[in-house]
């Protein structure tokens, strides 16, 4: 059995080998290119072992944005953010993982290549493989690469601290906002008193 190992920062414990000492490492930390920005299509293909700090950081180069983000950003990897379908703070607007990828290039257990590195974003033509593979952990295949989704930057943010009684409150407060925002709501957290008593007190 393959083991793919990305950044190791994930928690699900798909990276991590059983006790029987017969399983494969593979480790994608050398597969670090950023090999292609396209500004016309909004897309960026990358491999797998690519930290996802530094995906965004092309993005930001070209005047865009790839929205993912996470606390593990500045060590964990795209192929670990798609082999787990990774979620991040900004869910709301962006949606997951699986909503930023166009396409994949995978390696099958027989050793064969599948290459799907394609950007149309209108393509109704059979089957979507590369669902099968986003959040499959590397057991279907081993993901090498992608073309991401990139998304105009914005030119403002603005971040409110509110107050509420309970958390039936802060899902009213997501409605209310949601009703008025739209898409435009990017990320909406509730932490509890008690995590924030923590936090104030160490």
């Amino acid at each position: 059995p393959v083991v793919p190992q990305g950044g190791n920062t994930g928690l699900v414990g798909g990276q991590t080998p059983d006790d029987s000492g017969t399983q494969v490492l593979l480790t994608l930390n050398r597969m670090t290119k950023v090999r292609e920005v396209d500004t016309a299509s909004n897309t960026m293909i990358v491999e797998a072992g690519l930290q996802l700090i530094k995906v965004q950081e092309a993005a930001d180069a070209a005047d865009r944005l790839f929205p993912l983000s996470l606390g593990s950003e500045g060590s964990c990897t795209i192929g670990g953010n798609l082999s787990t379908n990774a979620g991040g703070t900004a869910v709301l607007r962006y949606g997951m993982m699986r909503d930023l990828v166009l396409g994949l290039e995978v390696v099958l257990p027989d050793g064969r290549v599948l290459d799907q590195l394609r950007a149309l974003r209108k393509d109704n033509t059979g089957y979507d493989l590369k669902q099968l593979f986003l959040g499959a952990e590397g057991t279907l295949g081993i993901i090498t690469a992608a073309v991401l989704r990139l998304q105009p930057r914005p030119t403002a943010t603005v971040t409110a601290w509110v107050a509420v009684p309970h958390p039936k409150a802060a899902v009213e407060l997501l409605g209310f906002l949601r009703a008025r925002l739209g898409t435009r709501t990017s990320a909406f957290e509730l932490i509890s008193k008690r995590c924030l008593d923590a936090v104030l007190a160490h």
